[in-house]
Protein backbone atom coordinates (compact mmCIF):
# COMPACT_ATOMS: atom_id res chain seq x y z
CA UNK A 1 0.00 0.00 0.00
CA UNK A 2 2.80 2.34 0.91
CA UNK A 3 4.56 1.46 -2.35
CA UNK A 4 1.38 2.24 -4.34
CA UNK A 5 0.92 5.59 -2.59
CA UNK A 6 4.56 6.54 -3.26
CA UNK A 7 4.18 5.62 -6.91
CA UNK A 8 1.07 7.77 -7.27
CA UNK A 9 2.80 10.75 -5.65
CA UNK A 10 5.77 10.37 -8.00
CA UNK A 11 3.49 10.33 -11.03
CA UNK A 12 1.62 13.44 -9.84
CA UNK A 13 4.90 15.39 -9.29
CA UNK A 14 6.28 14.39 -12.68
CA UNK A 15 3.11 15.64 -14.40
CA UNK A 16 3.31 18.97 -12.57
CA UNK A 17 6.93 19.49 -13.65
CA UNK A 18 6.10 18.69 -17.27
CA UNK A 19 3.25 21.21 -17.26
CA UNK A 20 5.45 23.94 -15.76
CA UNK A 21 8.21 23.19 -18.22
CA UNK A 22 5.81 23.45 -21.15
CA UNK A 23 4.46 26.77 -19.88
CA UNK A 24 7.94 28.14 -19.35
CA UNK A 25 9.09 27.20 -22.82
CA UNK A 26 5.97 28.51 -24.57
CA UNK A 27 6.13 32.03 -23.11
CA UNK A 28 9.46 33.07 -24.63
CA UNK A 29 8.42 31.61 -27.96
CA UNK A 30 5.36 33.83 -27.97
CA UNK A 31 7.19 37.01 -26.90
CA UNK A 32 10.02 36.43 -29.37
CA UNK A 33 7.73 37.00 -32.37
CA UNK A 34 8.53 40.45 -33.93
CA UNK A 35 6.88 42.28 -36.81
CA UNK A 36 8.68 41.86 -40.14
CA UNK A 37 10.88 44.78 -41.23
CA UNK A 38 9.23 46.86 -43.98
CA UNK A 39 10.65 46.26 -47.42
CA UNK A 40 12.42 49.18 -49.14
CA UNK A 41 10.32 50.74 -51.89
CA UNK A 42 12.08 50.70 -55.24
CA UNK A 43 11.78 53.71 -57.58
CA UNK A 44 8.68 53.56 -59.74
CA UNK A 45 9.31 51.85 -63.07
CA UNK A 46 8.59 54.42 -65.79
CA UNK A 47 9.68 52.34 -68.76
CA UNK A 48 11.96 55.18 -69.96
CA UNK A 49 15.66 54.63 -70.48
CA UNK A 50 18.67 55.90 -72.37
CA UNK A 51 20.14 59.34 -73.08
CA UNK A 52 18.13 62.44 -73.95
CA UNK A 53 20.19 65.03 -75.83
CA UNK A 54 18.72 68.49 -75.34
CA UNK A 55 19.83 71.53 -77.36
CA UNK A 56 18.71 74.64 -75.49
CA UNK A 57 19.11 78.41 -75.58
CA UNK A 58 21.87 79.53 -73.21
CA UNK A 59 19.41 81.61 -71.18
CA UNK A 60 17.93 78.37 -69.79
CA UNK A 61 21.19 76.99 -68.42
CA UNK A 62 20.46 77.42 -64.71
CA UNK A 63 16.84 76.28 -64.74
CA UNK A 64 17.33 73.22 -66.95
CA UNK A 65 20.39 72.13 -64.98
CA UNK A 66 18.27 72.12 -61.82
CA UNK A 67 15.41 70.23 -63.50
CA UNK A 68 17.76 67.57 -64.87
CA UNK A 69 18.39 66.21 -61.37
CA UNK A 70 14.73 65.90 -60.45
CA UNK A 71 13.74 64.27 -63.74
CA UNK A 72 16.59 61.76 -63.63
CA UNK A 73 15.76 60.90 -60.01
CA UNK A 74 12.18 60.08 -61.04
CA UNK A 75 13.40 58.14 -64.10
CA UNK A 76 16.47 56.14 -62.99
CA UNK A 77 17.08 54.72 -66.45
CA UNK A 78 17.36 58.12 -68.13
CA UNK A 79 20.37 60.44 -68.53
CA UNK A 80 19.99 64.00 -69.86
CA UNK A 81 22.83 65.63 -71.78
CA UNK A 82 22.63 69.37 -72.52
CA UNK A 83 24.13 71.54 -75.22
CA UNK A 84 23.64 75.22 -74.31
CA UNK A 85 24.40 77.96 -76.83
CA UNK A 86 22.75 80.65 -78.92
CA UNK A 87 19.66 79.42 -80.75
CA UNK A 88 21.25 80.29 -84.10
CA UNK A 89 24.32 78.19 -83.36
CA UNK A 90 22.18 75.27 -82.18
CA UNK A 91 20.01 75.48 -85.30
CA UNK A 92 23.12 75.28 -87.49
CA UNK A 93 24.46 72.28 -85.54
CA UNK A 94 21.14 70.44 -85.97
CA UNK A 95 21.08 71.27 -89.68
CA UNK A 96 24.61 69.87 -90.02
CA UNK A 97 23.60 66.54 -88.46
CA UNK A 98 24.41 66.87 -84.76
CA UNK A 99 22.60 64.36 -82.52
CA UNK A 100 19.68 66.08 -80.82
CA UNK A 101 16.42 64.76 -79.39
CA UNK A 102 14.81 67.97 -78.09
CA UNK A 103 15.35 71.56 -79.26
CA UNK A 104 14.37 74.57 -77.13
CA UNK A 105 14.91 77.90 -78.89
CA UNK A 106 14.83 81.42 -77.50
CA UNK A 107 13.07 82.59 -80.65
CA UNK A 108 10.50 81.36 -83.15
CA UNK A 109 12.74 82.12 -86.13
CA UNK A 110 15.32 79.43 -85.39
CA UNK A 111 12.63 76.81 -84.78
CA UNK A 112 10.75 77.84 -87.93
CA UNK A 113 13.92 77.49 -89.99
CA UNK A 114 13.90 73.77 -89.11
CA UNK A 115 10.14 73.23 -89.45
CA UNK A 116 8.74 72.17 -92.82
CA UNK A 117 5.31 73.39 -91.72
CA UNK A 118 6.59 76.95 -91.15
CA UNK A 119 6.35 79.78 -93.66
CA UNK A 120 8.63 79.07 -96.63
CA UNK A 121 9.80 82.68 -96.41
CA UNK A 122 11.47 81.73 -93.10
CA UNK A 123 12.32 78.09 -93.78
CA UNK A 124 14.01 79.03 -97.02
CA UNK A 125 15.94 75.74 -97.32
CA UNK A 126 12.90 73.51 -96.82
CA UNK A 127 14.39 71.84 -93.74
CA UNK A 128 12.28 69.12 -92.13
CA UNK A 129 13.62 68.40 -88.63
CA UNK A 130 10.74 69.34 -86.32
CA UNK A 131 8.10 66.83 -85.21
CA UNK A 132 5.14 69.17 -85.55
CA UNK A 133 2.94 67.06 -83.28
CA UNK A 134 5.26 67.84 -80.36
CA UNK A 135 5.98 71.52 -81.01
CA UNK A 136 4.75 73.86 -78.29
CA UNK A 137 5.32 77.40 -77.06
CA UNK A 138 6.98 76.52 -73.77
CA UNK A 139 7.84 79.79 -72.02
CA UNK A 140 7.78 83.57 -72.25
CA UNK A 141 10.69 85.76 -71.23
CA UNK A 142 11.27 89.52 -71.06
CA UNK A 143 13.98 91.65 -72.64
CA UNK A 144 15.57 93.93 -70.07
CA UNK A 145 18.06 96.77 -69.92
CA UNK A 146 20.73 96.09 -67.29
CA UNK A 147 23.59 98.11 -65.88
CA UNK A 148 26.79 97.20 -64.02
CA UNK A 149 27.22 97.86 -60.32
CA UNK A 150 27.03 101.56 -59.54
CA UNK A 151 25.46 102.40 -62.92
CA UNK A 152 28.29 104.87 -63.81
CA UNK A 153 26.45 106.43 -66.76
CA UNK A 154 23.16 106.76 -64.90
CA UNK A 155 21.15 104.90 -67.57
CA UNK A 156 17.69 104.34 -66.09
CA UNK A 157 15.46 103.51 -69.07
CA UNK A 158 15.43 102.60 -72.75
CA UNK A 159 14.48 106.22 -73.47
CA UNK A 160 17.62 107.39 -71.65
CA UNK A 161 19.70 104.80 -73.50
CA UNK A 162 18.41 106.03 -76.86
CA UNK A 163 19.39 109.61 -76.03
CA UNK A 164 22.84 108.54 -74.81
CA UNK A 165 23.40 106.51 -77.99
CA UNK A 166 22.43 109.48 -80.14
CA UNK A 167 24.99 111.56 -78.26
CA UNK A 168 27.64 108.86 -78.63
CA UNK A 169 28.06 108.85 -74.88
CA UNK A 170 27.50 105.19 -73.96
CA UNK A 171 28.83 101.69 -74.72
CA UNK A 172 26.03 99.13 -75.18
CA UNK A 173 26.47 95.36 -75.19
CA UNK A 174 24.08 93.36 -77.35
CA UNK A 175 23.86 89.94 -78.99
CA UNK A 176 24.97 89.19 -82.55
CA UNK A 177 22.39 89.32 -85.32
CA UNK A 178 22.01 85.51 -85.35
CA UNK A 179 21.18 85.44 -81.64
CA UNK A 180 17.54 86.00 -80.60
CA UNK A 181 18.44 88.53 -77.91
CA UNK A 182 20.45 90.40 -80.55
CA UNK A 183 17.50 90.34 -82.94
CA UNK A 184 15.24 91.71 -80.22
CA UNK A 185 17.79 94.48 -79.55
CA UNK A 186 17.86 95.34 -83.26
CA UNK A 187 14.10 95.83 -83.12
CA UNK A 188 14.49 98.13 -80.11
CA UNK A 189 17.08 100.23 -81.96
CA UNK A 190 14.74 100.42 -84.97
CA UNK A 191 11.90 101.45 -82.64
CA UNK A 192 14.00 104.47 -81.61
CA UNK A 193 15.04 105.06 -85.24
CA UNK A 194 18.69 104.37 -84.45
CA UNK A 195 21.11 102.92 -87.00
CA UNK A 196 22.93 99.90 -85.61
CA UNK A 197 25.63 100.16 -88.27
CA UNK A 198 26.35 103.81 -87.51
CA UNK A 199 26.44 103.15 -83.78
CA UNK A 200 28.78 100.18 -84.20
CA UNK A 201 31.10 102.23 -86.44
CA UNK A 202 31.10 104.99 -83.83
CA UNK A 203 32.22 102.51 -81.15
CA UNK A 204 28.97 102.66 -79.19
CA UNK A 205 28.11 98.96 -79.50
CA UNK A 206 29.94 95.77 -78.57
CA UNK A 207 28.65 92.26 -79.28
CA UNK A 208 28.33 88.83 -77.69
CA UNK A 209 27.88 85.49 -79.44
CA UNK A 210 25.14 84.54 -76.97
CA UNK A 211 23.23 86.12 -74.12
CA UNK A 212 25.67 84.78 -71.50
CA UNK A 213 28.53 86.70 -73.13
CA UNK A 214 26.51 89.91 -73.07
CA UNK A 215 25.61 89.26 -69.43
CA UNK A 216 29.30 88.77 -68.56
CA UNK A 217 30.26 92.07 -70.17
CA UNK A 218 27.72 93.89 -68.01
CA UNK A 219 28.70 91.99 -64.86
CA UNK A 220 32.39 92.81 -65.36
CA UNK A 221 31.61 96.50 -65.98
CA UNK A 222 33.36 96.51 -69.36
CA UNK A 223 30.27 98.20 -70.86
CA UNK A 224 27.86 100.85 -69.60
CA UNK A 225 24.75 98.71 -70.11
CA UNK A 226 23.47 95.65 -71.93
CA UNK A 227 20.25 94.23 -73.34
CA UNK A 228 19.63 90.71 -72.01
CA UNK A 229 16.75 88.58 -70.77
CA UNK A 230 15.42 89.27 -67.30
CA UNK A 231 16.13 85.64 -66.40
CA UNK A 232 19.84 86.08 -67.10
CA UNK A 233 19.87 89.33 -65.14
CA UNK A 234 18.28 87.51 -62.20
CA UNK A 235 20.79 84.65 -62.34
CA UNK A 236 23.74 87.07 -62.53
CA UNK A 237 22.42 89.40 -59.81
CA UNK A 238 22.34 92.40 -62.17
CA UNK A 239 20.25 95.53 -61.78
CA UNK A 240 17.39 95.84 -64.25
CA UNK A 241 16.51 99.45 -65.01
CA UNK A 242 13.83 98.90 -67.68
CA UNK A 243 11.87 96.28 -69.62
CA UNK A 244 11.18 96.37 -73.35
CA UNK A 245 7.51 96.53 -74.27
CA UNK A 246 5.88 94.30 -76.91
CA UNK A 247 5.70 97.42 -79.13
CA UNK A 248 9.50 97.65 -79.02
CA UNK A 249 10.40 94.06 -79.88
CA UNK A 250 7.35 91.79 -79.71
CA UNK A 251 6.76 88.87 -77.36
CA UNK A 252 9.71 86.73 -76.28
CA UNK A 253 8.45 83.19 -76.80
CA UNK A 254 10.55 80.03 -76.37
CA UNK A 255 9.28 77.23 -78.64
CA UNK A 256 10.26 73.60 -78.00
CA UNK A 257 9.93 70.44 -80.07
CA UNK A 258 11.16 66.87 -80.34
CA UNK A 259 13.06 66.37 -83.59
CA UNK A 260 12.20 63.84 -86.28
CA UNK A 261 15.82 62.69 -86.13
CA UNK A 262 15.63 62.00 -82.36
CA UNK A 263 17.30 58.78 -81.25
CA UNK A 264 15.19 58.62 -78.07
CA UNK A 265 11.86 60.28 -78.98
CA UNK A 266 9.72 58.68 -76.25
CA UNK A 267 11.98 59.84 -73.43
CA UNK A 268 12.35 63.26 -75.09
CA UNK A 269 8.55 63.65 -75.24
CA UNK A 270 8.28 62.63 -71.59
CA UNK A 271 10.86 65.25 -70.61
CA UNK A 272 9.07 67.93 -72.64
CA UNK A 273 5.81 67.01 -70.87
CA UNK A 274 7.63 67.32 -67.55
CA UNK A 275 8.83 70.82 -68.48
CA UNK A 276 5.19 71.94 -68.78
CA UNK A 277 4.20 70.51 -65.40
CA UNK A 278 3.85 72.27 -62.04
CA UNK A 279 7.26 71.30 -60.64
CA UNK A 280 9.17 72.67 -63.63
CA UNK A 281 6.89 75.70 -63.94
CA UNK A 282 7.71 76.72 -60.36
CA UNK A 283 11.44 76.57 -61.14
CA UNK A 284 11.01 78.65 -64.31
CA UNK A 285 8.85 81.27 -62.60
CA UNK A 286 11.39 81.62 -59.80
CA UNK A 287 13.85 83.27 -62.21
CA UNK A 288 11.37 85.33 -64.23
CA UNK A 289 10.02 83.00 -66.92
CA UNK A 290 6.28 82.63 -67.32
CA UNK A 291 4.24 79.96 -69.14
CA UNK A 292 3.65 80.96 -72.75
CA UNK A 293 0.07 82.05 -73.38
Amino acid sequence: MRKLTALLLALIMAGSLTACGGAASSTPASSAAEPAAPEETAPAETGLSGEIIVFSAASMTETLTELKDTFEAANPGVTITYNFDSSGTLKTQIEEGADCDLFISAGQKQMNQLDIEADAAVNTDGLDFVDGATRINLLENKVSLCVPEGNPKGIDSFDALAEALKAGDVLLAMGNSDVPVGQYTQKILAYYELSEEELANAGCITYGTNVKEVTTQVSEGSVDCGVIYCTDAFSAGLTIVDYATPEMCGQIIYPAAVLKTAQNPDAAKAFLDYLTGPEATAVFENVGFSPAA
